[in-house]
């Protein structure tokens, strides 16, 4: 065999790989999947084209049901049905029982009602899973919005506004698991014997003070966790708050001045309520996702040391422990939780264009 045929066969693609067997296999899903698609396709055209024949005062209303009915047919399957399915489950106990005719173990769903509830508060590790919830509920939003208001305000117009702005907003492009490896593994790390590679214990062995394990101690484990959402979030809300606060009348802040207004009354008096409905907006967007973490606390404690969250418990429970009802109570509390937030952002944004 040549060097050429050496060469050729040690960069044989991993397609060559795929044996007949494969394509008999997968062949009939490939082409099922195509023909579902182009027949997706001509059901959509067809319906279109069909609405568009319709003459008279008709015509509208059957084009918007047209319109609008895949997207409700979508949002049923895909969000209403499950959530519906989720809710019923939470009332039951799923448990594998035998037949008493042939002894194979069949699964059975009981009725339990609020049962799973009361489990997930009174049990104290599920408990504290829910009180870790409301903690980072609490300070992402208000740290993340607040440096990022903060930042935003002191850079404005400032020199090398564009590049001060990038290095803030970068985390944003790093995936949740990725920070996590970063802080984790890089600014957490802790070696009980030995050189210290956590860049925070570094400095602090550099500066004559013991090592640190920040992921251990109990609370302030879940704070460590927080700062990584917190240094995530901090440059999404700078970015629309910044944009919010270049949209202010300079007339107004000009007005203010010559009534002897310093540059902290202008920012509480104009700059502020001028800005109410998009700090509204960034605070409920942040909430929603401190809401649903899950990455950060999976990579980094997997929910060691009381570092809990709902998220991670319900994933647990679901999908490791086979606890499914128990899970789905979880995915309930945690959709309840959900609900103040968003009915406070509309009430929100309905008094600001009554302001308007």
């Amino acid at each position: 065999m040549g060097s050429t045929d050496v060469i050729a066969a040690g960069l044989r693609l991993p397609a060559a790989d795929l044996g007949a067997d494969f394509w008999a296999s997968q062949g009939k899903n490939l082409l099922f999947g195509a023909i579902a698609i182009v027949a997706f396709i001509a059901i959509v055209a067809l319906v279109m084209f069909g609405a568009d024949l319709i003459k008279g005062k008709a015509k509208d209303k059957v084009q918007l049901v047209v319109l609008i009915a895949p997207v409700l047919i979508l949002l049923g399957v895909g969000l209403v049905y499950p959530a519906v399915d989720t809710a019923w489950l939470s009332f039951n106990e799923i448990s594998n029982e035998p037949d008493p005719d042939t002894g194979i173990y069949t699964t059975a769903m009981s009725f339990v009602g609020l049962d799973n509830y009361r489990f997930a508060f009174s049990d104290p590790g599920t408990l504290r899973t829910i009180l870790n919830t409301f903690v980072w509920m609490i300070l992402v939003p208000l740290l993340s919005t607040g440096f990022g208001l903060a930042y935003a305000v002191f850079i404005d117009k400032a020199k090398g506004e564009k590049v001060l702005k990038s290095l803030v907003f970068m985390p944003m492009a790093i995936s949740l698991v990725g920070a996590s490896v970063i802080w984790g593994n890089i600014m957490y790390d802790y070696n009980q014997v030995g050189t210290q590679t956590g860049m925070l214990n570094a400095l602090r062995e550099l500066f004559g003070m013991d090592p640190y394990n920040f992921l251990r101690d109990n609370p302030w484990n879940t704070f460590w966790l927080i700062i990584i959402l917190v240094w995530i979030q901090t440059g999404f809300a700078m970015v629309i708050l910044s944009a919010a606060i270049k949209g202010v009348p300079q007339e107004m802040n000009e007005a203010a001045s010559l009534d002897g207004a310093n540059a902290w009354q202008q920012f509480w008096k104009i700059t502020i309520p001028s800005i109410r409905s998009t700090i509204v907006v960034v605070l409920t967007t942040i909430t929603i996702m401190a809401l649903k973490v899950y990455d950060i606390v999976r990579t980094v404690t997997q929910g060691r040391d009381a570092t809990d969250v709902v998220a991670n418990r319900m994933y647990v429970l679901s999908f490791v422990e086979g606890r499914e009802a128990l899970g789905a109570a979880l995915a309930v509390i945690l959709f309840i939780f959900v609900i103040p937030v968003v009915i406070y952002n509309v009430r929100s944004l309905n008094k600001v264009k009554e302001t308007h």
